[in-house]
């Protein structure tokens, strides 16, 4: 974009297209004659400024100037609050889910129950869309029995294969072994 040029945004709802964010608003319209435009969105024709700000306020609501650039300018008869706080909703509503890392931890020695408590939070993060880190450290003499944490890595796999993908499979890092799953 040039330097001085401005962005422009556009609004749709309803059939109307506002194309301008600096609009002129009832006593601010100084041009006369104008094309109107009522609150049912049909065209009145063009009429005296005057005139289209008395048939506003008749009707309670403001008289915008849409278009300012036609022949004659375009004005529409509309709440100009109700307009402008449902644009400012619909810009700040478009927010994603951000993926976040949950970490849930085991030892060798967890428990059948304990691991079922375990995978069950697991599907509620995963059900959130966040992605889970299941973690294992071993101690001492446990480091001669990896094979029970890979095997119990492999039934989590299994457990939530409907549920999640594998991003990362597990793998031992020192004395922790970690797996990380991710929402399908």
């Amino acid at each position: 974009m040039g330097a001085g040029r401005r962005r422009r945004n556009v609004f749709h709802k309803k059939g109307i297209t506002i194309a301008r964010t600096d609009l002129r608003v009832n006593d601010q319209i100084r041009v006369s004659p104008v094309r109107l435009i009522n609150e049912e969105n049909v065209q009145v024709g063009i009429i005296e400024t005057k005139q289209a700000l008395a048939l506003a306020l008749e009707a309670g609501l403001d008289l915008v100037e849409v278009s300012p650039n036609e022949e004659p300018p375009v004005c529409r008869i509309m709440d100009y609050g109700k307009w402008k706080y449902s644009r400012s909703k619909k810009t700040t509503k478009t927010k994603a889910h951000v993926s976040i890392l949950k970490e849930i931890r085991l030892r060798p020695k967890t428990g059948i129950h304990d691991q079922e408590v375990k995978i069950k939070r697991a599907r509620e993060f995963l059900g959130k869309g966040d992605k889970v880190l299941f973690s294992m450290r071993f101690r001492g003499r446990e480091m001669a029995h990896q094979d029970i944490g890979t095997q119990m890595f492999e039934d989590i796999k299994l457990k939530l294969e409907d549920l999640a993908k594998v991003e990362t499979n597990w793998s031992m890092s020192g004395r922790r072994l970690s797996m990380v799953l991710a929402p399908k």
